[in-house]
């Protein structure tokens, strides 16, 4: 590259992260113009009628505990940008096969009330210091790296964040039905479930519930998108669609380049800038399990046993904690799991914009291994129609994507690996990719980097205030 004095600043890829950081440099006063392969900005965060017109899918993500809780987000007046929360009544339901369900309600004792005996006290033991000591919390677990300098203030959450999810699950609680929530919420962590680390992730999203809550979008998680470009174009950001980079080469000058690509990508991007041994380290980097997703459009809302569920704007298919557990041991074992966990988001129920008529819609995925083939569409129905008889005569309509769809529609997703790597206890503490890359002025954003997965932004403005500093913007 050219040296220059340019104060032009590149970002490769219009997800959150991607978008993120375009925002954190024009606010430093760069010139920033963002490349995106596809034709709609979004990535991950992105709605289209996948199956019919008039019926509105989010094509990635659902449900964001995570974008409302993003400090950087909060910063942002997203709102007069056409960004419009909707926060159901019940963040999350669990059913049971008895025709019960827990639900996590915004309050603690609401949910502490739903467990079984001693249960009720050790839910709101667990849960009440973190919910107290929330702000403490979201900033450092946004922090890089994670959970490596927890303060006094939350050593409580961190001394819980390095169990595994069983191990929290069957320690801190007697019945199946408590030990299952905490087992449901672990798998978003899309760990081994018996690994330590594990549970981490679903105690954040636990008091989220508690404190910002489990919001969607109205109209569709393309408007996270939509209202972080106006945001950016207001700043006077440039956007350009349909130009895939392959190569770093075709790029104009730039003072920063910002890549929201996970490090398969940068390899094929900068192969002839890359050193041998750095292009090992990027090729023996692990990517996690895929997900094989489902959308539906249905004649009516799924007809739960346990009909509190239709409260809830996400719903864990799975049962208790010793089947939930094999399912995601099966598939880091490479199998198919027989029941798999699925995770469910029901927004039509909320947002009457999503659909048209009487029509519902309804959107789920199950883990399964790296760029699997195996066709779960029968699986993923069955375990809903076991806690929601009638549910397969609601069908009208289906859109299935194997990994390698979801790969093709974006490739941070390595076989389907939607969380930019394969997550574990080491990468918690000591993140195996960095901002830094050994070409000049050349940066990773994308989820691979700290804090990691998840719809918050953090990762692109991070990566852009390290970028700013090494290149002494300010």
């Amino acid at each position: 590259m050219p040296k220059t004095k340019t104060r032009n600043a590149i970002v490769v890829g219009s997800g959150p992260n991607g978008l993120a950081a375009a925002i954190t440099l024009a606010q430093a006063g760069l010139h920033v113009t963002v490349y995106e392969r596809n034709e709609v900005i979004g990535g991950a965060c992105r709605s289209s009628e996948l199956i019919q017109p008039g019926y509105l899918h989010d094509i990635g993500s659902a449900v964001h505990p995570l974008a409302v809780a993003s400090p950087f987000f909060q910063r942002l007046t997203l709102e007069e940008h056409g960004l419009k929360w909707i926060v159901p009544k019940a963040a999350l339901a669990h059913p049971f096969d008895d025709g019960t369900a827990v639900l996590l309600h915004s309050s603690v004792a609401d949910t502490a009330s739903m467990l079984d005996g001693d249960d009720e006290k050790a839910y709101r033991r667990l849960m009440e210091p973190l919910v107290n000591q929330w702000e403490e919390i979201i900033t450092e677990v946004m922090q890089f790296p994670r959970l490596f300098r927890i303060p006094m203030t939350t050593i409580g959450f961190g001394w819980h964040a390095l169990s595994s999810a069983t191990g929290l699950a069957r320690n801190l609680f007697k019945g199946d039905r408590a030990r299952a929530l905490i087992a449901g919420l672990g798998v978003h962590s899309v760990m081994n479930l018996e690994q330590r680390g594990s549970v981490a992730a679903g105690l954040v999203l636990a008091a989220a519930t508690h404190t910002t809550g489990w919001p969607m979008p109205e109209g569709g998680s393309q408007k996270i998108a939509d209202a972080l470009a106006s945001y950016f174009i207001k700043l006077g950001g440039n956007i350009i669609t349909g130009n895939e980079v392959k190569s770093l080469d075709q790029l104009p000058p730039y003072k920063v380049l910002m890549l929201d690509v996970t490090p398969r990508q940068l390899v094929s991007m900068a192969k002839r800038q890359l050193s041998d041994s750095y292009k090992q380290r990027l090729d023996n980097y692990r990517y996690g399990p895929g997900v094989f997703k489902v959308d539906w459009i249905l004649d009516g809302p799924v007809p739960w046993k346990a009909k509190e569920c239709q409260t809830a704007g996400t719903v864990h298919v799975g049962g208790y904690l010793e089947e939930i557990n094999a399912a995601e041991k099966d598939v880091w074992n490479n199998h198919q799991p027989e029941k798999p966990f699925v995770i469910l988001a029901q927004p039509s129920l909320f947002d009457g914009t999503r659909v048209k008529g009487n029509g519902h819609i309804l959107w789920g995925y199950c883990h399964v291994p790296n760029n699997s083939s195996f066709d779960m569409t029968e699986r993923i129905e069955s375990q809903i129609e076991r806690f929601a008889p009638g549910f397969k005569d609601r069908i009208i309509a289906r859109h299935v994507m194997y990994p390698s769809d979801i790969q093709k529609d974006n490739p941070n997703c390595i076989g389907g690996d939607i969380t930019g790597g394969a997550q574990s206890m080491r990468r918690l503490i000591f993140p195996e990719i960095s901002y830094k890359t050994p070409i000049p002025n050349v940066f990773l954003c994308s989820a691979s980097t700290p804090p990691g997965p998840g719809v918050h932004g953090m990762c692109g403005v991070r990566a852009a205030q390290f970028a700013w500093r090494k290149q002494n913007l300010v």
